[in-house]
C-alpha cells in the first residue's frame, strides 16, 4: 500500500509545483506574470525534482502512466501493479492541480482569458494539426523514458529497476531540457495523468468564465506519451540486446 500512497503524493506534488508555475505565470493579478516560458520549464523542472525525491526510495517515482507502462514493457516492473500506479498517479494528479485552484483562487476569478485558465491545467497546441501534435508528443516522450532507463537502471539486468532519490536531479534536468528544447509545439505534456487528470479537473471545478475544456485535443497527451514511451522501452531492449 506504501508504494501507491507515495506515488499518489509524488505525483500531487509534481502537478501543484508544475501547474502552480504555470498559474503563476498566466493569471491576472499574480507576481509571476513576467515569467515567461524559460520560468515555466525551471518550475516544472523543480516540481519534478520534488516529486521524485519524496517517493523515489518507496514507489520508484513513475509518476506518469507512459513511465510505469513503459519500465512494465521492458520486464522491468511488475504488470500487476501498473493498474494501481497508474490510478494513483491519476489520483495525484488530480488533487495537485485542485489545490493549485484554490491557491490560486482570486487570480482564475479574475481572470477572462480562458486559454490561459485552461494552460494552468492541460496543454493545448500552439498550431492545431492533431497528427502532428501526437509526434511531438511521441518523440519528446520517447526521447524522455529512453534517458530514464538508462539514469534508472543502467544496462540490462534481471531485477526491477526505479527511480532512487539521488536519480531525482538528473530526471529534473531531463524533463527542464525536454521543455526548453522540444516542448514549444504542444507544451510537453510526456505525462498522461499530467494533462488528462488536471483537464477533467477544470470542467470539474466551478472556475469563473473557464470556457471549454478543450476534448478534441484530450487523447494525443495521454496517446503520444504512452505510444513513445513502450516503443522507448523496445528500443531499450534491442540496445541492450546487443
Amino acid at each position: 500500500m506504501d508504494v501507491y500512497v507515495f506515488e499518489f503524493i509524488g505525483t500531487a506534488l509534481l502537478i501543484l509545483l508544475g501547474n502552480g508555475i504555470v498559474a503563476n505565470a498566466a493569471l491576472k493579478n499574480t507576481f509571476g506574470t513576467d515569467a515567461g516560458w524559460v520560468g515555466v520549464t525551471i518550475g516544472w523542472g523543480v516540481a519534478v525534482f520534488v516529486g521524485v525525491f519524496v517517493s523515489a526510495d518507496i514507489s520508484g517515482a513513475h509518476l506518469n502512466p507512459a513511465v510505469t507502462i513503459a519500465f512494465a514493457t521492458a520486464g522491468k516492473f511488475a504488470w500487476s501493479l501498473v493498474p494501481g500506479y497508474i490510478i494513483a498517479q491519476f489520483l495525484g494528479a488530480m488533487t495537485g492541480t485542485t489545490l493549485v485552484w484554490l491557491t490560486y483562487k482570486k487570480q482564475y476569478d479574475s481572470t477572462d482569458d480562458q486559454g490561459a485558465i485552461l494552460s494552468s491545467f492541460a496543454n493545448t497546441p500552439a498550431i492545431k494539426s492533431p497528427f502532428w501534435n501526437f509526434i511531438t508528443e511521441f518523440i519528446a516522450t520517447f526521447a524522455f523514458i529512453l534517458a530514464i532507463f538508462y539514469i534508472a537502471g543502467g544496462s540490462m539486468s534481471e531485477k526491477a529497476i526505479s527511480l532512487g532519490s539521488l536519480d531525482a536531479l538528473p530526471v529534473a534536468l531531463l524533463v527542464l531540457g525536454i521543455g526548453i528544447s522540444l516542448g514549444g509545439p504542444t507544451g510537453y505534456a510526456i505525462n498522461p495523468a499530467r494533462d488528462l487528470g488536471p483537464r477533467i479537473m477544470h470542467a470539474l471545478l466551478p472556475i469563473k468564465g473557464k470556457g471549454e475544456s478543450a476534448w478534441w485535443y484530450a487523447w494525443i497527451p495521454v496517446f503520444g506519451p504512452i505510444a513513445g514511451g513502450i516503443v522507448a522501452a523496445l528500443c531499450y531492449l534491442l540496445i541492450e540486446m546487443y
